[in-house]
């Protein structure tokens, strides 16, 4: 029985009460902290203070914990304010900002909690609250002028979702990749900007040239705006 319809243990007279929502608390501090890797069911019970054995009262494993840990980064997306729309921006479809709403709260949690992003697209994500997001998203596609069917709403949730996805996953590896190697944009410029400077007066990459020299260089919340703007008005 999956672990969302299984009812929770019953109360112990323990010194540490435990529920499912206090183990998936605890867990996401750990893994905040110290990503997946340094996630475990011994040093989870641990910060909690208790036996490993306790813990599997309530999750049979990693992967069921891992499942309620989504599952709760999904109830932060699913109860979060909107974020504010920039000023200039004009009146949107109603599909269209339920739809903005959701993406860039998942980019606000992600950013919050970026072993979130190791889990996109690599494991169902079946909780309540998982459900509910994806109910909230599919039912606003479903409404754009351009799906006219159910193999466009298909397509239309598939193409959002590997869109949102792919670019957390780039700015989050960008982050990693920054502070591993204290590496950062400046840095990169100052090392291969000379170099990169020699190949494009080369004249042999004039469209790369133009997006490097005359484009709009954006920053990562502009760019993720900026490019799902643009996958919805695919859709659209």
């Amino acid at each position: 029985m999956p672990v969302w319809e299984r009812p929770e243990p019953r109360p112990r007279a323990a010194p540490v009460p435990l529920s499912r929502a206090v183990i998936a608390a605890a867990a996401i501090r750990l893994a905040d902290t110290h990503g997946l890797d340094g996630l475990s069911v011994r040093k989870l019970a641990t910060e909690l203070g208790v036996r490993p054995m306790r813990l599997y009262d309530y999750v049979a494993g990693r992967s069921e914990l891992l499942d309620l840990m989504v599952d709760a980064v999904y109830a932060e997306i699913a109860t979060a304010a909107p974020p504010e729309s920039p000023a200039t921006a004009g009146p949107q479809p109603e599909w269209r900002d339920t739809v903005l709403a959701i993406a860039h709260r998942t980019r606000t949690a992600a950013l919050d909690h970026e072993w979130f992003v190791d889990l996109l697209g690599s494991r169902p994500h079946l909780g309540p609250h998982s459900l509910a997001v994806g109910e909230a998203t599919a039912a606003a596609l479903d409404r754009a002028p351009g799906v006219r069917d159910l193999d466009d709403l298909q397509r239309a949730v598939g193409a959002l979702n590997a869109f949102v996805a792919g670019a957390l996953r780039r700015e989050i590896t960008e982050r990693r990749t920054t502070r591993a190697t204290g590496t950062g944009e400046a840095a990169w410029q100052t090392a291969l900007g000379p170099y990169l400077t020699r190949m494009l007066d080369t004249g042999r990459y004039p469209t790369i040239a133009r997006l490097v020299i005359d484009g709009a260089h954006l920053d990562a919340a502009d760019t993720f705006r900026h490019n799902l703007d643009t996958v919805l008005d695919g859709i659209a």
